[in-house]
């Protein structure tokens, strides 16, 4: 059996990509995780969702010795690594710059020092669209230049990407795809695993499904005087599962590659542009629910306006976004109203 190593696999994306991974593949999948920000329920939502239980390895992958140890009980061929495990929030880095450029790139360096040790040739990284900053060019394609990076985090996904393309130039023999996440938002269909913060979101639907369900007293919309139409920022958001998808495409793609040295980049979107308000006016059409909202200040890091050119995922990967934000919505909605029953059931 042929193994896929997937880091960070509790949590959000990690954990749909492993529900189509084992929908999608026959490789044996294997997480480590140390649920620094996800929870070990996690796996107990993929087996019931899945039906197959997922080995975890829990790690810090900070810690090379320690990460050493764990991956030598993995006895099966590692085929390919997909490397979700970071620190994420773009405000907490501005606050704490030096704990996202420790945990950020000392676990990527560590997973590369894997690699190899191992002579695993297969990485995809888990980027993000905050590497382009504050651009003029609209929408952004993969070759567009990058802008100085708004936050440490997005600085971390600069460097990220440098890492890999200079390991890949040095001649090792790898073959590595970097995917530009765009605004990840939704649940899987069935209302079981979704994004499940812990303490206070940093990313908006979950801020505004908790403010839908009365967990939270209202929703910030954080700036109103933006240049855009409505004076709140423009993101591309795109449904989990969609993104999910891509790295199992992405995987296949790399396996394909011939040459013993691959980089490129990859831009995972929907290609569309909606604004802050009107992701909250469409949560509420669509549930048929009120998000209690006040307008707050501009947060430090946030840019102006981002969506994506997706044309190469499209050529290249044969992937595209296929769910709509309305899709997105009542999965997100449908996920937070099973955690409130949840909730109800365990106080009773």
């Amino acid at each position: 059996m042929q193994t896929i190593i997937v880091t960070g696999g509790a949590g959000y994306i990690g954990s749909h990509t492993i529900i189509e991974l084992i929908n999608q593949t026959t490789y044996d999948v294997i997480s480590i995780d140390n649920f620094s920000n996800s929870t070990p329920q996690t796996f107990d939502r993929i087996e019931t969702i899945t039906g197959k239980r997922i080995r975890n390895l829990n790690v810090d992958i900070c810690n090379l010795e320690a990460l050493e140890f764990a991956i030598s009980s993995v006895k099966s061929p590692i085929l390919g690594i997909i490397h979700f495990a970071a620190f994420k929030a773009v405000g907490d880095s501005v606050l704490n710059p030096l704990s996202y450029y420790h945990n950020n790139l000392e676990s990527l360096v560590n997973m590369l020092k894997i690699c190899k040790l191992k002579n695993i040739q297969n990485f995809i990284f888990s980027s993000s669209c905050s590497v382009y900053g504050n651009v003029d060019q609209l929408p952004v394609t993969e070759e567009t230049p990058f802008a100085p990076a708004e936050s440490p985090y997005a600085h971390t996904k600069q460097i990220g990407e440098e890492i890999l393309n200079d390991v890949v130039l040095s001649g090792a023999k790898m073959k590595v795809a970097a995917l530009r996440y765009f605004n990840p938002i939704g649940a899987h269909a069935t209302g079981l695993i979704g994004e499940l913060p812990l303490g206070v979101p940093n990313n908006l639907i979950p801020f505004v499904t908790q403010a839908a369900a009365g967990i939270r007293s209202h929703l910030t919309v954080f700036g109103s005087d933006y240049p855009t139409p409505d004076g709140t920022c423009l993101r591309d958001y795109i449904h989990v599962v969609d993104l999910a998808e891509a790295h199992v495409l992405a995987l296949k793609f790399l396996f394909g590659i011939k040459e013993p040295s691959y980089y490129d980049v990859f831009n995972i979107g929907t290609g569309n542009a909606n604004s802050v308000k009107e992701v909250i006016d469409t949560f509420e059409r669509v549930n048929k629910i009120k998000v209690p909202n006040v307008i707050g200040e501009r947060r430090q890091g946030d840019i102006p306006t981002l969506w994506a050119d997706v044309k190469k995922a499209k050529n290249i990967l044969l992937w595209e976004a296929k769910l709509s934000l309305e899709q997105s919505l009542m999965d997100a909605w449908r996920w937070q109203s099973k955690l409130n029953t949840a909730r109800v059931i365990e106080k009773i």
